[in-house]
């Protein structure tokens, strides 16, 4: 399935296995890119060594491509994109932060450089900064969010009518039918996150991973504004945040309740009751845990039979 994704990272099929804290180790990266996609290694919640670490168990286990995502906004940036450079790796997906700070530095050395964005401003900024590539992650993603609630369905078309690079969506894909209909809309392709998630590969808690399966409809909420909009299940902690807005709270208040290590707590170590645990609306659609090459699979040979049901080719 050759296009401007496949043919910019050399992979199969144009599709994205999104750079998740917790969930997001050398296990998942690798089997995504055994399976024909870009496999991401999640920066977010590792140290600089611990990237090391999984950056080297990734390249002994695939000759493939992958990449890592790096959220700006965590301490001890200029390590890890030392790391990242050093250890040789050729993709860096960007994130929660201004791109012009990095991608000059990263292409300098050979690598390709993807921007997260949420909006046609920042989407512009990217294309400006020098990004190979955008990926554009509407409302209903899972994790840290826009602040502006604009859905995949809405954030790709405006997007595409603005910016030149090509465009992977975000957001509400973990189907090949929403493959479909995101690239009809105008992306190039697609990461998918929430899917994954619920993976024998990721190496997020199986609590967590069966609260995913178990997730309905109505089961997650964008919250805490305030401090970064974060989309989370609903849990003892997630209630917790709603009594403090019904009372009228303050970032402060906010900031003391999340306190530090709370999506460790939750995505990592498995607490269903006092953790963070982010997730997006797909989850509603998730409803088993599968090895990484059924997932692409199954998302591929969806992808083609509703391309054909649509097309009748």
């Amino acid at each position: 399935m050759q296009n401007r994704i496949s043919e910019l990272f050399n992979i199969k099929y144009p599709i994205v296995q999104a750079g998740m804290v917790w969930a997001s180790g050398w296990r998942l990266a690798s089997a995504a890119s055994n399976a024909g996609i870009l496999g991401i290694i999640g920066a977010g919640s590792m140290y600089p060594e611990v990237l090391r670490e999984h950056i080297q168990k990734c390249k002994k286990v695939t000759n493939k491509p992958f990449g890592v995502n790096v959220p700006m906004l965590y301490p001890d940036i200029d390590k890890v994109m030392e790391i990242i450079i050093g250890e040789g790796v050729k993709i860096v997906f960007t994130s929660a932060g201004n791109p012009k700070t990095w991608t000059s530095h990263l292409k300098s050395y050979g690598i390709t450089v993807v921007h997260v964005v949420s909006s046609v401003k920042f989407a512009l900024k990217a294309q400006e900064a020098g990004v190979d590539a955008i990926v554009a992650e509407g409302f209903e993603a899972g994790g840290h969010n826009g602040r502006d609630e604009t859905t995949t369905l809405a954030l790709i078309p405006i997007v595409k009518e603005k910016i030149s690079i090509p465009i992977i969506a975000a957001g509400g894909i973990a189907t090949g039918k929403g493959m479909l209909a995101a690239m009809v809309l105008g992306a190039d392709g697609v990461q998918v996150g929430s899917r994954f998630v619920a993976s024998e590969e990721a190496s997020s808690h199986v609590n967590f991973k069966q609260m995913v399966v178990n997730a309905k409809e109505g089961d997650t909420k964008l919250t805490l504004k305030e401090l970064a909009p974060v989309r989370l299940l609903k849990n003892k902690f997630f209630e917790d945040i709603q009594s403090l807005y019904a009372k009228g709270t303050n970032k402060d208040e906010l900031a003391i309740l999340l306190g530090k290590g709370r999506a460790k707590k939750g995505m990592f170590e498995g607490d269903l009751e006092e953790g963070e645990l982010e997730i997006g609306q797909i989850s509603g659609l998730i409803h088993d845990i599968l090895p990484v090459a059924t997932i692409v699979k199954n998302i591929i040979t969806e992808f083609d039979a509703a391309k054909k049901e649509v097309t009748g080719f």
